[in-house]
């Protein structure tokens, strides 16, 4: 006589699953989650909670299978909507995952932060960019840890300052190649606002009749003071283009 295992058809396996954890009101709460999709949950590439959750609960012990009742969200959360509960966990919770993965996950975004920091400097000596590698070598030295609940953007700008605030390791921002049109009835005022914001004009064609069109390079952290200073002069009519990263391009390294 043979005999057949048989799986209740309630039981739901988790496979390949992260665990999103998040201690409130005395009480655990954990979400079983899609591995690497908590990250770009939080990094903004997604926004599906279907692509990010294996289930749709919320779990007092996920490797248990203990769900949590209305009674413990309520206590906790002060509700006992699902999603809103949810939402709180995935933007406060941390990620469980295991040693071996993690210093993956942090090698992973090292490399990125190092990337983002190549794209957007340079060596203000050469005016070339640095290569990904000797980025990342000079990273190491300034001790920074990746955290892995941030962007990688919001920390590569963070070790920029970092590093140059050193001496060892030059390097500098790129500038930005731009492209300032502006009526000719506001040229006078526009460029009295602007000029200090210029680290140098390319070329300037205006003869006081036509409007002005400026090619000019400037820091990026003039970019923005900048472009608001035109529209606001010109009422909207003024335009700024940015051309390009001067240095990076001119290196035979296009940035988008």
């Amino acid at each position: 006589m043979s005999s057949k295992i048989f799986t209740p058809v309630n039981q739901v396996k988790l496979t390949n699953v992260s665990v999103v954890r998040l201690k409130k009101g005395g009480k655990r709460f954990e979400l079983a989650c899609y591995k690497n999709k908590v990250q770009d949950y939080r990094n903004k590439l997604t926004k599906d909670l279907d692509e990010v959750l294996q289930i749709h609960s919320i779990f007092l012990n996920v490797s248990k299978g203990q769900t949590a009742k209305d009674s413990d969200l309520q206590s906790s959360f002060g509700t006992t909507d699902v999603d809103t509960v949810i939402l709180e966990i995935l933007n406060r919770g941390d990620l469980q995952v295991g040693a071996e993965e993690r210093g993956q996950h942090l090698q992973m975004m090292t490399r990125e932060v190092a990337t983002i920091i190549a794209e957007k400097c340079v060596n203000p000596r050469t005016r070339t960019p640095y290569p990904v590698g000797m980025i990342e070598q000079a990273i190491a030295e300034l001790h920074f840890s990746p955290n892995l609940t941030r962007s990688a953007k919001q920390q590569a700008l963070e070790v920029i300052k970092g590093l140059e605030k050193q001496t060892k390791f030059p390097i500098a921002r790129a500038q930005m190649r731009l492209l300032v049109e502006v009526p000719v009835s506001d040229i006078k005022r526009v460029m009295e606002a602007i000029r200090p914001m210029i680290a140098s004009v390319e070329e300037e064609r205006n003869d006081g009749v036509a409007d002005l069109k400026l090619t000019c390079l400037i820091d990026p952290g003039q970019f923005r003071p900048l472009t608001e200073s035109v529209a606001k002069l010109t009422k909207g009519r003024g335009i700024v283009n940015l051309l390009s990263l001067k240095d990076l391009k001119d290196a035979s390294s296009p940035i988008e």
